[in-house]
């Protein structure tokens, strides 16, 4: 039996001026979105709602699922390479993606797929129990349940184990501050360079993650690395990757880890073809001429694309293969043996890499 539908306390949310002869509202301030809601409304998310005029977290505790997953399949390459990460999501989503290759959690409007309850100390004596080094919140967007991911940092915090956020960054700066004081590591979803495809293909608008971007990179302590998803006609031009390299490069520095991964036909877009691996090559290689150091392709075998090399003497550091780490030369302190480049990134004392493996779990509810 699924446990039943939460009413958690939510934040970021303020009444709005009653208007005589209209129904009393409320609006989210967690995302641009700005969801104004009558009494029992749902925001775009699906998963907030103004319950007597009070905003309520309606998935708080509740999850679709929980694993054991490589750190790379985040994807992040410069956190601690090779170790294990305990992912979990919950549903809905505040974009509406019409790509999106999670679309069964993330666009389900049935709370009842959360068929998993875990409290917040729950999860993080999971990890610990089975050897995780960080929690991820992933699989749909963890934005929407924020006060659920932060609860959830700070017990994994009190254990020392580290935390992730997988994300495509829509959210207001206010939100943000909290959420990313208690993240260790992110990666964004940079979804396209342009204005046309945010509005078109997923319900938002650009502006918003580029500021995000900019303030995780420069105003906190939070690991950074970008993603974005190249769909064929959509975003793959030369024009438009050259222009979103570039911003890159030059606004948030060369040394953010960029990963170039591949589309395939899913939820609306089923019309369209797979990317071909022509296509993330060509991007990988616009964006080192941009000047970006380090630049990953993902969803199809490419051992070049899925290497770290050291942007100074161009040795081999971490030889990848999908998702399992073949080789690895990089000591504890990140700095290349062979010229003693400083690498960016966390990095640790590197051991038996976890793999390619996928462990489903359950979590014991306390």
């Amino acid at each position: 039996m699924s446990p039943p539908e939460s009413n958690h306390p939510a934040r970021w949310w303020h009444a709005l001026p009653h208007e005589e002869g209209k129904p009393a509202r409320i609006q989210c301030d967690l995302c641009p979105r700005d969801c104004r809601l009558q009494d029992d409304q749902r925001g775009a998310c699906f998963v907030r709602k103004n319950v007597g005029g009070q905003m309520q977290l309606t998935t708080y505790g509740r999850s679709s699922g929980f694993c054991i997953d490589p750190i790379e399949k985040k994807p992040l390459n410069h956190f601690f390479p090779g170790s294990s990460v305990l992912s979990f999501g919950t549903a809905g989503c505040n974009l509406n993606c019409k790509f999106c290759q999670n679309w069964d959690i993330s666009k389900s409007r049935d709370t009842d797929r959360l068929t998993d309850a875990a409290s917040p100390d729950g999860i993080a004596a999971a990890a610990a129990a089975y050897g995780a080094q960080s929690v991820a919140f992933t699989y749909n967007d963890p934005v929407i349940f924020a006060e659920y991911a932060i609860d959830t940092a700070r017990a994994c915090h009190r254990r020392n184990i580290r935390t992730v956020a997988v994300t495509a960054g829509y959210m207001r700066a206010e939100p943000a501050r909290e959420f990313y004081s208690v993240m260790d590591a992110a990666n964004v979803d940079l979804k396209a360079f342009s204005e046309e495809f945010y509005v078109g293909l997923c319900g938002g608008h650009l502006q918003p993650v580029l500021d995000l971007l900019c303030y995780i990179r420069h105003e906190t302590d939070c690991w950074l690395e970008i993603t974005t998803l190249l769909i064929p006609g959509k975003n793959d031009s030369i024009k438009e990757l050259s222009a979103l390299s570039s911003w890159v490069a030059d606004t948030l520095g060369p040394d953010v880890p960029l990963h170039f991964t591949a589309f395939h036909p899913d939820w609306h877009l089923q019309d369209l073809p797979r990317t071909p691996p022509s296509t993330l090559s060509r991007a990988r290689r616009i964006a080192m001429d941009a000047g970006l150091h380090y630049v990953y392709t993902g969803n199809i075998r490419d051992s070049e694309g899925g290497t770290t090399f050291c942007p100074t003497c161009h040795a081999a550091l971490i030889e990848r293969d999908w998702h399992d780490i073949r080789q690895c030369d990089l000591p504890r302190d990140g700095r290349c043996p062979h010229c003693q480049t400083q690498i960016s990134g966390r990095f640790g004392t590197f051991g038996k890499p976890f793999g390619a493996q996928r462990l489903p779990i359950r979590i014991a509810r306390r």
